[in-house]
């Protein structure tokens, strides 16, 4: 059953009543539009160098520095783009939902031996307020966005709603998700150039956990993109080797916020379902 539009919106899936604000648990994710034109892509050594020094300041150490993490990042300069419609933050636990429910698509979780097979520093037992209980979501987090799900996953849920809507559906590139999360003039952060924790879902003032959506409106982009910064990485649709692919945002495990800003960048195995990795997607 759809959900029942007012001040509080309702779906059964599976005899589970996912409750919330109407925006943030619609199957059909609501959107932003970044209109075609030009904008300031990437970053120049001195926004690199300001990244590097936010985290030294929050670590007390300088590994970022150290990995030369910001220097992958794209040369400042400009980029095109087509006009493009974005979904306002993160897709959710229960829009993901209703595609489990209708396509039986393994609900996000993680085995203990996978898991440890990543090498990741999270223990496995942080995985489980995240992981999904007989096609469920965790209760109590219908309105946080989806994780534990793979940049495959994130396909799959895309053509799912490409065929619900007649409508094409996909994950952004590269290029047209930093646009919606910085705007046309090369600032640093969505809301600036300087960082505000509490603009933000990060370590630095941050509950060490996913948020529901939407939770920081003063943070968002000159476009209205939600949830921008921290809260969760979210898989985009550039390879970055084989078998691998960019992740953008930052996550609500970050401090500093360097990774933050909307040039960062780095890779991830196409396979991995992280409890920092969600998606958000472009509708054509």
């Amino acid at each position: 059953m759809w959900p029942v539009r007012g001040n509080l919106a309702a779906v059964m899936i599976s005899g589970l009543v996912v409750a919330g604000p109407a925006w943030a648990d619609d199957p059909i994710p609501a959107l932003v539009e970044v209109p075609a034109g030009p904008f300031i892509i990437g970053s120049d050594r001195f926004e690199r160098e300001a990244g590097y020094r936010l985290d030294e300041r929050a670590y007390g150490h300088s590994r970022t520095r150290q990995w030369r993490w910001y220097d992958r990042e794209a040369a400042r300069g400009t980029a095109t783009t087509a006009a493009f419609a974005i979904t306002r933050t993160p897709v959710t636990n229960a829009q993901y939902a209703v595609f489990v429910a209708e396509t039986g698509h393994r609900a996000p979780d993680v085995g203990p031996d996978v898991w440890r097979g990543y090498g990741l520093i999270h223990p496995y037992a942080r995985t489980r307020r995240h992981a999904w209980r007989n096609g469920r979501p965790p209760a109590g987090r219908a309105d946080h966005p989806v994780v534990l799900v793979s940049h495959d996953d994130a396909r799959a849920y895309a053509a799912w709603l490409s065929d619900r809507t007649d409508r094409t559906w996909r994950l952004p590139s590269e290029t047209e998700w930093e646009k919606a999360a910085r705007g046309v003039d090369g600032r640093r952060f969505p809301w600036g150039d300087s960082f505000a924790p509490a603009m933000l879902n990060s370590h630095d003032a941050g509950p060490f956990d996913t948020l529901p959506v939407g939770r920081f409106p003063a943070g968002a982009s000159p476009f209205g993109l939600l949830d921008a910064a921290g809260q969760v990485f979210e898989w985009t649709a550039n390879a970055s080797g084989a078998g691998r692919y960019t992740v953008k945002g930052g996550s609500w495990d970050d401090s500093g916020c360097g990774v933050c800003r909307p040039a960062a960048r780095h890779a991830r195995p196409q396979a991995l379902k992280h409890i920092l990795i969600g998606f958000r997607l472009v509708r054509e």
